[in-house]
């Protein structure tokens, strides 16, 4: 890539009123070369903040600003943004080399410096092989390379992804996945992508935006949105959790100690803005608990019967009936060697360093 690096702000933008997808005071920085992401559910507005950065989308209030300038005037073509759209927007009847070649015919370049491109942006998507077949003659995973190669062929000053892996099989998403993260490493081009899929975002992201129903909820990098949510819906975005209601009970100097509906005590380290007798809620990743036999619990555990078990490959998916609430669900290794049986009492141990407390309106 031959532009420098930009940076992007979104500046409180707002959709009219009544206006599907709509967008609330959307205000976040995305910084130089940054892939940033947007994971919401389906119509929270992800894709509508892309649709606005590129012009497709009219505005009530807010401003879109690169490298300071309010690009808001401008109409989409002027606006240096490469934009792969959800279902890849590919024409039926031009060839793969073809729709390369169709944003540099517009830029006034030599055939020398067209097929120079041209023939980087094949070789880097591995579609050198296919350049003369139609996008009917592809499977999906071509297809998404295919408009992949496109936007990045003009090098655009920022690249919009609008669910860029959407609807591929677990094998061909995950190397595509990878694939995106090396082409992200090598071109370090500002990257700003919009996804429903928990797995993408924080493979894919430096930060990610979790946004509901038109406004942002949290933003962070991958690693402090999954430990230490903000919300229930930040938590539930980030992948799979147990939610146990609680009562504070003690008040300590790095933390408090609650108890859950079933009388079970279990401390939370770190310092927030809980007194005794708060309501709370209890966040616990299931990768994050393990299990032991009923009489051999050493620290703080949740008593429990095995009620479910799933192998998945990797690991052993578990669901534990408590005395109180939903069933707490248990990753473990597949390495583990003990093995837990279909009735079998255990206690589900707890460290008070992955607990999270959330309010209890979360």
């Amino acid at each position: 890539m031959s532009r420098p690096l930009v940076d992007v702000r979104l500046d409180a933008l707002c959709t009219r009123s009544g206006q599907e997808p709509y967008l609330e005071d959307v205000s976040v920085h995305v910084r130089y070369g940054e892939f940033f992401t947007f994971l919401g559910p389906p119509h929270s507005g992800k894709s509508a903040v892309l649709r606005a950065i590129a012009g497709f989308l009219p505005l009530a209030a807010g401003r879109v600003l690169v490298d300071a300038e309010d690009i808001g005037h401008l109409p989409p073509r002027q606006r240096g943004i490469g934009y792969v759209f959800h279902e890849g927007a590919l024409w039926p009847h031009i060839t793969v080399r073809e729709h390369v070649e169709f944003g540099l015919r517009q830029m006034g370049l030599t055939a020398t410096e067209m097929d120079r491109r041209v023939e980087t942006v094949l070789g880097r998507l591995d579609l050198a092989a296919a350049a003369a077949r139609c996008p009917d003659d592809l499977v999906l995973h071509q297809r998404r390379r295919l408009a992949l190669a496109r936007a990045l062929a003009v090098e655009p000053r920022v690249l919009l992804l609008d669910e860029p892996l959407a609807h591929l099989d677990p094998l061909p998403r995950k190397t595509l996945r990878l694939e995106l993260a090396r082409l992200h490493r090598d071109l370090a081009v500002t990257t700003i992508c919009a996804t429903r899929d928990t797995a993408d975002a924080l493979a894919l992201s430096d930060r990610i935006a979790v946004v509901e129903r038109g406004h942002v909820l949290q933003v962070g990098d991958p690693e402090q949105l999954y430990r230490r949510p903000a919300s229930r819906a930040v938590a539930q975005a980030l992948g799979p959790a147990n939610f146990l209601p609680v009562r504070v009970i003690e008040v300590r100097e790095l933390g408090v100690v609650v108890e859950t509906e079933g009388g079970d005590r279990v401390p939370v380290a770190g310092i927030g803005a809980f007194r005794q007798g708060s309501r709370g809620l209890l966040v616990l990743r299931p990768e994050t608990l393990s299990i032991t036999d009923a009489a051999m619990a050493r620290g703080p555990s949740l008593p429990g019967r095995v009620t479910l078990r799933v192998f998945e490959g990797a690991r052993y998916l578990y669901e534990i009936d408590i005395r109180a609430g939903a069933p707490v669900r248990v990753e473990l290794p597949a390495t583990e060697m003990a093995l837990f049986r279909v009735g079998d009492r255990v206690r589900v141990e707890i460290s008070s360093d992955t607990v999270v407390l959330l309010s209890a309106d979360g």
